[in-house]
């Protein structure tokens, strides 16, 4: 065999291995998320939270060899947006699953329609804890938060035991808003009493100024608001700039970073709100070690917060579920690994699922806003 001949083989060779590996380099996720709207700094963080571990298992060699790479879309917190995205996503025959949605109603409508069964994949760690998302069983969504249910029964169980029993809410009049008063209606039902006052607001705005009037006038002792950051704060200016003098709560979707900026401080400490995750400002259990030091590696210019925090363990749960999957992934394998998570451990959270159990944690507690703006446990 001449030289330039076996130079040649051997480049051929060379040249059918890399197109191989090629082939086979990334695992592919499909999000949609709310970067712009009224969503817009929450999808942000969404986004900032997965983005970190999935780049440091990239940077650690990957899932079996194959990085993993995510295709983010931008819905706008707008429920035909996340539908069209959706399907847009799945129709990519080399997306294996979704993960980090947003909204109770967007969700919702993709079962609806059908789009996450006809698609086969599943969605791994949605931004939300409606109940419709949870019951009746599906296959498609495996959660890693607890519900609004849980939220809820957490939290109206704190202020009774306190002897406020007179309890408004304040809620977004869509699917994820009227999930969080359902919650709470059932839980104050429990101890044999009543809402003394509810009124909503139309999605996609911050126009609350008819249910401050309305829960104002009620005089509740304390009220729990099911809203996001722009009308939750807008909410709680307008209530204490009116004289109201209630105990606020709001579930745990909203940024109190943001909170307090849009209703300033003055108005805002005080403000209750219900977690999902472990306090993540304070590195006491190994997960939260290894959330700040990715978020200062990756993404320096971010401040640590608890929605990039749920969405980075929401990132370590679909990478294990890809890790027990195999090489080569597919949609049918990741759903069964997924459901082969029993007792896993992130770092100080447990989680686990099953063949016909898709809610990973019931991990609920309360946090205030404190009196210089800061998040106190």
């Amino acid at each position: 065999m001449t030289r330039p001949f076996r130079a040649a083989r051997l480049l051929a060779v060379a040249c059918t291995a890399l197109a191989a590996l090629a082939a086979q380099a990334d695992i592919v996720i499909g999000q949609v998320a709310p970067l712009s709207g009224v969503l817009g700094s929450t999808g942000k963080q969404m986004v900032v939270g997965g983005d970190i571990y999935f780049r440091h298992v990239n940077a650690n060699g990957g899932v079996h060899g194959q990085a993993i790479k995510v295709l983010v879309a931008d819905d706008g917190y707008k429920v035909p947006e996340t539908v069209r995205l959706t399907k847009e996503m799945l129709d990519k025959p080399e997306v294996v699953a979704l993960y980090g949605f947003a909204g109770t109603s967007n969700i919702s409508q993709l079962l609806a329609d059908r789009v996450l069964e006809q698609g086969g994949a599943a969605l791994v760690a949605p931004y939300t804890g409606g109940e419709p998302l949870r019951s009746p069983f599906n296959p498609w969504i495996f959660h890693v938060r607890a519900g609004y249910a849980d939220e809820a029964e957490h939290m109206v169980a704190q202020l009774t035991t306190l002897g406020m029993n007179r309890i408004a809410v304040m809620y977004q009049d869509d699917g994820f808003g009227q999930a969080g008063l359902a919650g709470v209606e059932a839980a104050v039902a429990r101890r044999k009493l009543e809402l003394v006052a509810k009124a909503g607001y139309e999605r996609n705005t911050d126009k609350v100024s008819d249910a401050v009037k309305a829960i104002k006038a009620a005089d509740p002792q304390a009220i729990i608001m099911v809203a996001i950051n722009k009308p939750a704060a807008a909410f709680v200016k307008q209530y204490r700039e009116a004289g109201g003098g209630a105990q606020l709560f709001n579930i745990s979707v909203v940024d109190p970073a943001e909170i307090v900026k849009l209703a300033g401080v003055k108005h805002a400490h005080g403000l209750g709100i219900s977690q999902v995750v472990p306090y993540p400002y304070t590195p006491k259990l190994p997960a939260i070690r290894e959330y700040q030091q990715l978020l200062k590696k990756y993404a320096p210019g971010e401040h640590v917060n608890y929605t990039s925090f749920e969405q980075f363990l929401g990132a370590k749960v679909l990478v294990e579920g890809l890790r027990r999957a195999g090489p080569n992934p597919t949609r049918a394998k990741v759903i069964k690994a997924l459901e082969s998570i029993s007792n896993f451990d992130l770092g100080g959270l447990m989680v686990s699922y099953g063949p016909q159990a898709r809610v990973g944690s019931q991990f609920v507690e309360v946090t205030v806003i404190g009196a210089g703006g800061r998040l106190l446990k």
